[in-house]
């Protein structure tokens, strides 16, 4: 007896929409912020995270966890940016082992000045198609499925592996 429970029609129209748009919307942004910043989309996420922080500061755990990304993925680009001295790191006052990333004010001014182009591909590839509902749709789904992937103990997510 098989239990598989295949996708019906509408979900596997669904599924693979969804596939499509995040696919293209990720190599959208990432030409834009390569073409405009030589940096691919991730590195830009660390460095506008860090720049909305207390400090423009944040232990590599917690900002691995922000951005959704293994600790393994996060040590490499914090390396490559620090390489560019957007970044810098520092031991952590609180705990011997751990390290803090801080934005420099060099990566600091990549951003303010990457920001304008980065927001007007976000406005152009998703909001400026978008009513009002389906902007509150997008994130209600969103939210969702992100929730749902934690998992009951949060155990086999990215920032933790």
């Amino acid at each position: 007896m098989n239990s598989m429970r295949w996708l019906t029609e509408d979900e596997q129209a669904a599924w693979r929409a969804f596939l499509q748009a995040t696919t293209l919307l990720e190599d959208h942004l990432d030409r834009q912020l390569q073409r405009d910043a030589g940096m691919p989309h991730m590195y830009y996420a660390l460095l506008s995270t860090l720049s909305e922080t207390p400090g423009r500061s944040m232990r590599m755990t917690e900002l691995a966890e922000r951005t959704k990304i293994t600790r393994s993925r996060l040590s490499h680009a914090v390396s490559r940016l620090e390489g560019n001295g957007w970044l810098r790191r520092e031991s952590c006052p609180s705990d011997r082992r751990g390290q803090v990333v801080v934005l420099t004010d060099a990566g600091y001014d990549e951003v303010v000045r990457t920001a304008p182009g980065h927001v007007d591909a976000v406005r152009a590839a998703i909001f400026d198609r978008l009513t009002d509902d389906q902007t509150a749709q997008l994130a209600e789904i969103s939210r969702i499925i992100a929730d749902g992937l934690h998992g009951p103990d949060g155990a086999d997510v990215p920032w933790l592996r």
